[in-house]
């Protein structure tokens, strides 16, 4: 059933729809299946599917449900390009405080209209969001200026947080573990919980996390400055959640404004990552999005991508969010993908199809994580353009041939050598741990920096 005539408007203009502000905005590739409709056929059926419509014609329609329609407003079939404007008002919204959801969001935009039997697939890369639904969503409460506060630092700019994730990520018993931690804190700033570490039968959440406490308190003490870890609270049902962070908060004690909570918002959902925000306010929500290439990858044709996840992760409250490495790490990316960060953290931002005002909604922070060591830092921020950021490199510090603290100072070191401009095997002669990252990350040392043994009196 051809449905273009009502869910297909062709000559409404972009501009007009974002000045009125009552349309959502989502930009998707999609290709129709062989052997159905045309390309605009095919757009229309998935906006009705996304809207009010169905495949056939239902009695139940009226008037002002046609004023609720998802309209198809432009296509580029070379391109496989659609856009559908989506009413504002089809979008659910809490009975409690008349706050929007993102799980709302998702069941329209991304909801059926994925298995439609004559869609070959379809992708969101962008969406916008008008001003007046923008201030519907819980947005972050806490930020990294929360954390350069505890660590000492400034509010604005207060740099790079070394961080790491302790490795192996699963097996360690509880006293190892927090061994571990206070090894790196020892140079370092930032640990976080892997995210499958939890309440595993060989190291119990709570064994775990009283030791990991007195591990930071000890650490604390040894060097003089403020140690951060971000224990993980992801569970599937939310009064599990809100135990789990409860009891780290009331074991960290004192030390309670050092903890952020890592939630695995992609796999369990946004009802989880709302729990976090609004049961603890006043921690740092640290979004880790495992499982997210099923749909983000270049190579998935479903779903939504990267840059869309962490849009919305914003909207959600999210203080940080994981944003890849953009080809400096292990994990998939482009150089290009430092608009995912710029999405995040800044207030005006041009998306791929879409600028952004965020109205001053707070920022969330880029989370580096995956492969990264010292040798790659520079070229990292160099291309990134700033260091206010948190990296979890774990190999990168428990790799460093001296050990986890000396490869949080290497880190360190990286980076005081992209800001001062310097050159870093010549900045490595007058830094040991910098020197030493050479000798660790050898394959990395050899593809980024040829003749540095040479350079650094480094045998073969």
């Amino acid at each position: 059933m051809d449905q273009s005539n009502r869910y297909a408007d062709l000559s409404l203009k972009e501009q007009d729809l974002i000045n009125e502000g009552k349309h959502v905005l989502c930009a998707y590739i999609m290709k129709p299946k062989a052997g159905f409709g045309g390309y605009l056929e095919t757009s229309a059926h998935f906006a009705a599917e996304s809207s009010t419509g169905t495949n056939v014609e239902v009695s139940t329609t009226d008037d002002f449900t046609r004023g609720v329609d998802a309209m198809v407003y432009e296509i580029d079939e070379a391109k496989e390009l659609m856009k559908i404007a989506y009413p504002v008002d089809l979008f659910d919204r809490n009975i409690t405080d008349g706050k929007a959801m993102i799980a709302s969001f998702l069941t329209l935009t991304i909801g059926n209209n994925q298995g439609m039997g004559d869609v070959e697939y379809a992708k969101m890369h962008d969406f916008y969001v008008p001003p007046e639904y923008l201030k519907l969503f819980d947005g972050p409460s806490t930020t990294i200026s929360d954390l350069w506060r505890v660590l000492g630092r400034p509010e604005k700019d207060g740099g790079f947080i070394v961080g790491t994730i302790v490795k192996p990520k699963l097996g360690l018993r509880p006293k190892p573990f927090a061994d571990a931690c206070h090894e790196f804190w020892l140079g370092g700033d930032f640990i976080k919980n892997d995210e499958p570490q939890g309440n595993q039968p060989f190291a119990p959440m709570k064994e775990t996390i009283k030791l990991v406490a007195d591990a930071m308190k000890r650490a604390q003490d040894e060097t003089g400055e403020a140690k951060l870890f971000s224990a993980n609270i992801t569970a599937d049902d939310y009064h599990e959640m809100i135990a789990r962070g409860e009891f780290v908060l009331k074991t960290f004690g004192e030390n309670a404004d050092h903890v952020a909570f890592l939630v695995d918002g992609y796999v369990t959902g946004p009802q989880a990552v709302t729990t976090a925000r609004r049961q603890f306010p006043d921690t740092f929500l640290h979004y880790h999005r495992a499982g997210h290439g099923a749909v983000t990858s270049p190579q998935a044709k479903r779903g939504y991508t990267a840059f869309v996840l962490s849009k919305m992760s914003r909207l959600q409250g999210a203080s940080g969010i994981h944003v890849g490495t953009m080809s400096y790490g292990k994990m998939e990316g482009e150089k290009d993908d430092k608009i995912i960060a710029a999405i995040i953290e800044q207030d005006s931002v041009d998306g791929p199809y879409y600028h952004q005002e965020w109205l001053g909604m707070k920022p969330t922070t880029p989370i580096i994580s995956g492969g990264m060591n010292a040798l790659r830092i520079p070229g990292f921020f160099e291309n990134l353009g700033h260091s206010n950021l948190i990296m979890t490199a774990g190999g990168g510090s428990y790799g460093h041939i001296d050990g986890a603290a000396a490869g949080a100072i290497s880190m360190r070191q990286a980076e005081q050598c992209w800001k001062d401009g310097s050159d870093p095997i010549t900045f490595a002669k007058d830094h040991k741990e910098l020197a030493r990252a050479f000798e660790s990350f050898t394959g990395d040392a050899d593809a980024l920096f040829p003749n540095w043994r040479r350079k650094l009196n480094v045998a073969a």
